[in-house]
């Protein structure tokens, strides 16, 4: 079965970084990626990683996050820079199995930035 366990979340200053982590396993994941969801807000893609490192990042984050992979360790990691208080949300682990193309969330991470 595939299980994912994130860690990284918490509350920063505005300016701030933190570092998301996310390891998984029980399979080959052909996308990883992280997604957010604010209160009363839909859940939103922040980034996308493939198993052969192409990206792709929401607007709002572009230059500020950076998502990488180690395809040894299963592990997908959201490395956040100059945090705003937009940024408040609560942050899902996304990922896409490769045998089956079935998606598995995460139980999330909340981040907090203070103005």
């Amino acid at each position: 079965q595939v299980q994912l366990v994130e860690s990284g979340g918490g509350l920063v200053q505005a300016g701030g970084s933190l570092k998301l982590s996310c390891a998984a396993s029980g399979s080959f994941f052909s996308i990883m990626g992280w997604y957010r969801q604010a209160p009363g807000k839909q859940r939103d893609m922040v980034a996308l990683i493939t198993s052969v490192g192409s990206r792709n990042y929401a607007d709002s984050v572009k230059g500020r996050f950076t998502i990488s992979r180690d395809n040894a360790k299963n592990t997908v990691y959201l490395q956040m820079n100059n945090l705003k208080p937009e940024d408040t949300a609560v942050y899902y682990c996304n990922v896409r199995t490769s045998s089956s193309n079935r998606d598995v969330w995460g139980q999330g991470t909340l981040v907090t930035v203070s103005s």
